[in-house]
């Protein structure tokens, strides 16, 4: 297929190129008109990424030197116009694929489509004619020994005309044939698809495309051909106007070609408006600078036309996409209008002048009824606003207030009006946000918990009755027991050695009730205590319990557990609940250690911004596989047939004590054998001071 593409352009360049030497200037050989120039362009810019671009450098340079050579030149002006040949069509392809790559010829699959396209056609074919005019005319001026500005000027005029007019018709055309190629496979049938196309177009079109035709035969052959020396080859222009307004780009390329051609030949004829300048060079000039200037009118108006028709096509396109996005917009916005409308909590959004923003009706009837006078934020005392212990919130307190200062707020209030006279306690969570016009605004989010505080109240109640109801008989139980087991101590009558024996049982399960009831005690507390967040040093509490620990091994007899731990650092949390919890996983550590191993406890930490990490490893007898989150569930005992007592709540509090804090727990396996617990607190504010220390180890 290169190949046959080599070929057809080698005819139509010998074709244009015995044309163009059909105008030879007398005694300099050069010719006045040089369509060549345009073909060559369109044959280098077609082939330029076949393989095979080499027999066409060879094949033009071949048809150059030997058609100038067989109209009159000498071999050394024929060489040099090959020179200057390739150096043209060399230069004119680097810049065109440079300025425009996406042009079918430079390197893509596009035709001509805006006025930019067309300045950089033509300003690489007035830089390449120019290359070709340092060599062509230099040679000339070599072999005949005079220079003659006038056949400069010749070959400028006379090449930009060519690659201008044959390079936009072979643009157009090279374009169209590979369109249709890539939708059909091939180029058969193109005829019978533009018969199609003809057919498809609207009559009073195609009778304009033929009296635009006719007209402008008539005008030019009237112009060049019927007079002689009156000046109205301006009044022609406005046919190419008629053309680039109404008509395609590509018939507006030929109309203007065609037209061209007409005013070169009648122009070299002796005939036309032109024909009265006497030099030859100079007529050629003449005329080919006004076929340049109409070129360049009817392709810039085309051309300007088609990226106007483009621009709107776009904008249109546009205002659909932004109708339907608008369309979208307004549905989401409707839909997250009634879902706002339709929660159960309530929803306010107040900016940072106080004025409301946006108001749910659940956030209306929370608050019981009270409405902000002019949609501004009033006083707390307005809605009645309270502590839980009933007394008035001062403004200064109020979650607005203090949300507009940075805080992040989740606090409970209570909230009692003529609305809701018995009391209403609401969770409130407050936090800003960065509001388009008057900068922050606050959004409020109420819910109604009343419910469930009277329940955390009650189990609270619960608590204090399994406190005092329960531990109080069961004190009186472990007495007598204790009081009856030492009575039949020293007797040795099997009926009381079988009842101290029966007691001793007793005794064991009393023991394991009161375990039970101080664990669920622990849990309530660590599940509904109030938490109080301070800065609290690690280090202290883990040496705290470290010697406890190791004072009531050595006073029940046990193995002592031997500690190691490096400098901890200082967090934020509640002292009770965390010593609870390092207590409690300490404990944990001790006790699941095999019989006749000594428990090695390690701890330590790693900060990472703003939360700090814990970890404690053991030697323990580990985790069972598949279990490792399990553990920290309610009543749930990993090692129920191994011997080991408890009641399962131990862990189920540490992890309730992390997550109050919003930190995380984790459970896995010690690389050394044994488990690994590691949990998260939120690191201490900055400039608390750190301990200077070698570390610790207790043993």
């Amino acid at each position: 297929m290169s190949l046959l593409r080599t070929v057809a352009f080698a005819v139509l360049y010998v074709a244009a190129t015995i044309a163009g030497r059909m105008t030879i200037m007398d005694g300099t050989s050069l010719s006045l008109v040089w369509p060549a120039a345009g073909v060559a362009a369109v044959w280098f810019g077609a082939q330029w990424q076949s393989r095979t671009r080499w027999v066409d450098v060879a094949a033009l340079s071949v048809i150059t030197w030997t058609v100038n050579v067989a109209t009159g030149a000498s071999g050394i002006l024929a060489a040099a116009f090959v020179v200057a040949n390739l150096l043209q069509a060399g230069v004119f392809l680097v810049l065109i694929r440079r300025w425009r790559p996406h042009l079918w010829g430079a390197g893509g699959t596009e035709q001509l489509r805006s006025p930019r396209d067309l300045w950089a056609l033509l300003g690489a074919g007035f830089i390449a004619t120019t290359a070709g005019a340092a060599v062509g005319p230099t040679a000339v001026w070599l072999v005949t020994g005079h220079y003659s500005a006038a056949i400069t000027a010749v070959w400028l005029v006379r090449n930009t005309a060519s690659v201008l007019l044959i390079g936009a018709v072979g643009l157009c055309c090279g374009h169209a044939v590979s369109v249709y190629r890539a939708r059909h496979g091939s180029l058969r049938g193109w005829w019978r698809q533009a018969a199609t196309a003809l057919r498809a177009t609207p009559p009073e079109r195609l009778f304009e495309y033929a009296g635009l035709a006719l007209c402008s035969t008539v005008a030019y052959l009237a112009g060049f051909a019927l007079t002689h020396g009156l000046p109205i080859a301006f009044a022609l222009i406005a046919l190419t106007v008629w053309a680039a307004m109404r008509l395609a780009t590509p018939f507006v390329v030929l109309h203007d070609l065609a037209v061209g051609g007409i005013v070169v030949v009648f122009t070299l004829a002796g005939h036309g408006t032109f024909a009265a300048i006497e030099s030859h060079a100079m007529r050629a000039f003449v005329a080919q600078l006004f076929v340049v200037m109409v070129a360049v009118v009817g392709l810039a108006l085309a051309l300007g036309r088609d990226e106007r028709q483009a621009l709107l096509i776009e904008l249109a396109s546009e205002k659909a996409a932004l109708a339907v996005a608008h369309d979208e917009a307004s549905r989401r916005a409707e839909m997250m209008q009634t879902i706002i409308e339709s929660m159960a909590d309530g929803l306010s959004v107040v900016d940072a002048g106080g004025r409301v923003v946006l108001r749910n009706p659940a956030a209306v009837r929370l608050l019981g009824g009270r409405l902000s006078p002019d949609d501004v934020v009033a006083p707390s005392g307005h809605y009645g606003i309270c502590h839980l212990d009933g007394s008035p919130m001062a403004d200064d307190e109020s979650p607005y207030v203090r949300a507009l200062t940075g805080e992040d707020i989740g606090m409970d209030v209570l909230v009692r009006n003529e609305g809701v006279p018995e009391g209403r306690i609401l969770s409130v969570q407050a936090t800003t946000i960065d509001h388009d016009r008057d900068g922050r605004a606050v959004v409020l989010l109420y819910t109604d918990v009343t419910a469930d505080r009277r329940l955390r109240e009650e189990l609270t109640g619960f608590a204090g009755v399994v406190a005092h109801d329960l531990l109080n008989p069961l004190t009186t139980v472990e007495g007598w027991t204790t009081a009856a087991v030492e009575t039949l101590a020293g007797s040795t009558d099997p009926a009381a050695v079988e009842a101290g024996e029966q007691l001793a049982r007793v005794s064991r399960a009393a023991v394991r009730m009161r375990h039970l009831i101080n664990d669920l005690l622990a849990y309530t507390t660590a599940r509904d205590s109030a938490i109080t967040e301070v800065e609290v040093d690690v280090h202290a509490i883990v040496a705290d319990i470290v010697v406890a620990r190791t004072d009531a091994a050595q006073a029940s007899g046990g193995p002592v557990p031997r500690f190691r731990f490096d400098t901890l650092p200082w967090v934020r949390a509640d002292p009770v609940l965390l010593r609870q919890l390092v207590d409690n996983l300490i404990a944990n550590a001790i006790k699941y250690t095999a019989p006749g191993v000594t428990p090695l406890l390690e701890i330590t930490s790693r900060i990472a911004g703003d939360r700090t990490e814990i970890t404690i490893a053991d030697n323990g007898i580990g985790i069972p596989a598949g279990q490792h989150d399990a553990i920290f569930g309610n009543f749930h005992r990993a090692h129920r047939s191994a011997g080991y007592s408890g009641t399962g709540l131990g862990l189920a509090i540490c992890r309730r004590i992390v997550d109050r804090h919003g930190g995380t727990i984790a459970a896995s396996d010690n690389p050394g054998g044994g488990s690994r617990f590691t949990f998260t607190l939120a690191t201490a504010d900055a400039g608390v001071p750190l301990r200077v220390s070698d570390g610790f180890q207790y043993a």
